[in-house]
């Protein structure tokens, strides 16, 4: 039998085989990666049912059976109308779903990508595998500079360092309002997993103590999937698709983990009416800094990645400054490479700081390129 490490090499080689085939007839990797999400999640399904003899998840005549049997236009045809009824269900389906939409239309391709799905037994998969699988698909998709994707995807080892320093323990709540395809919460669980063999403790880590935000729904697609595949979240998603900043925290959390966009609000966005903010202000990262120091419980921590400006700039930058200081323990501040999120010569940080107390002095470190 092929090693963990033998098959994730083979199916990534696969995986991406075909994406260099898609592209070339103008599929972009964003539109593959999640119609690979789409047709994955019905292979998972049906695998589920023939292996353990659990119900389908998915309607009848819309499952997998029912696409593989076809061809042409037909095949198209059906897919195009799973998805819409899949994106009208509730719960984790519906979440992955969300305002799914077919991105091939050419059968002969769609037709390649679903065959190649139909190869593999994923269900059986070690979690461990399907995820690196499908992360380091992300992350190729994260460093294509065209499509955009690279702003939803944070460097691995600056996530692994950021979840290291603030050290998240299994029963604590951990929150990303800005989540793009979810590699903080994951970090977490990952660090949180083998703290305790309670198995109270468990399902709490893995269906109650993640909590991810974001506001696009091609992101909270690949987000939900992503934890799916590592075993987190498999009845009701922990990602759901709004915008943070519209409304006040319905609940505060243990730890928060966020490298959240920068620059001001896009066009068309719904204008912030937070009479609990500090300051009104239309920039962005000072927005969601004042949002993330609300959530905290008392005690809390917070690791978020935010640009220059945010430490200098006067006026509304300066109120939310002085309450930062002044109700919270900035401790430490890593100073980053530039270049990393934002243009050429923009600096970034991430700041580390405890809600409770007022800062008395602070640490800053220096993140040097190799």
């Amino acid at each position: 039998m092929a090693t963990n490490n033998t098959t994730e090499q083979s199916l990534t080689k696969k995986v991406w085989n075909l994406a260099t085939t898609l592209a070339g007839q103008g599929i972009g990797f964003t539109d593959y990666i999640t119609q690979l999400t789409y047709l994955l999640f019905l292979k998972m399904d049906v695998e589920n049912v023939e292996m353990f003899g659990e119900e389908s998840a998915i309607p009848t005549g819309y499952q997998w059976a029912d696409l593989i049997a076809l061809d042409g236009l037909d095949l198209v045809k059906q897919y195009e109308e799973t998805l819409k009824l899949l994106s009208e269900q509730d719960n984790l389906i519906g979440t992955i779903y969300t305002k799914a939409q077919n991105k091939i239309d050419k059968p002969v391709y769609l037709k390649k990508v679903i065959t190649m799905i139909d190869e593999e037994q994923w269900l059986i998969m070690d979690g461990d595998v399907k995820g690196a699988i499908y992360e380091s698909i992300l992350e190729k998709n994260g460093q294509d500079k065209k499509s955009g994707a690279g702003q939803y995807f944070t460097p691995r080892p600056l996530i692994q360092a950021m979840v290291d320093c603030i050290n998240p323990q299994m029963g604590e709540t951990v929150c990303d309002p800005a989540c793009g395809t979810g590699g903080f919460l994951l970090t977490a669980y990952d660090y949180m997993k083998g703290q305790s063999a309670s198995k109270e403790k468990r399902d709490f880590l893995r269906d109650k103590a993640l909590h991810g935000v974001d506001n696009t729904p091609l992101v909270v697609t690949l987000a939900s999937m992503n934890l799916y595949l590592h075993g987190v979240g498999t009845d009701r998603s922990p990602i759901v698709c709004e915008d943070s900043l519209e409304k006040e925290p319905s609940t505060l959390v243990d730890v928060i983990l966020a490298n959240p966009p920068f620059g001001t609000r896009p066009a068309g966005s719904v204008d912030i009416n937070r009479p609990d903010f500090y300051v009104e202000t239309k920039n962005n990262q000072l927005n969601f800094l004042q949002h993330m120091m609300l959530m905290l419980k008392t005690g809390g921590r917070a690791a978020v990645v935010l640009p220059d400006n945010v430490l200098f700039e006067a006026g509304a930058g300066e109120t939310i400054r002085k309450r930062l200081l002044q109700d919270f323990n900035l401790h430490t501040i890593l100073r980053l490479p530039t270049g990393i999120f934002y243009a050429q010569g923009v600096k970034a940080n991430v700041l580390f700081f405890t809600k409770g107390q007022p800062t008395k002095e602070v640490w800053f470190y220096d993140w040097k390129k190799r």
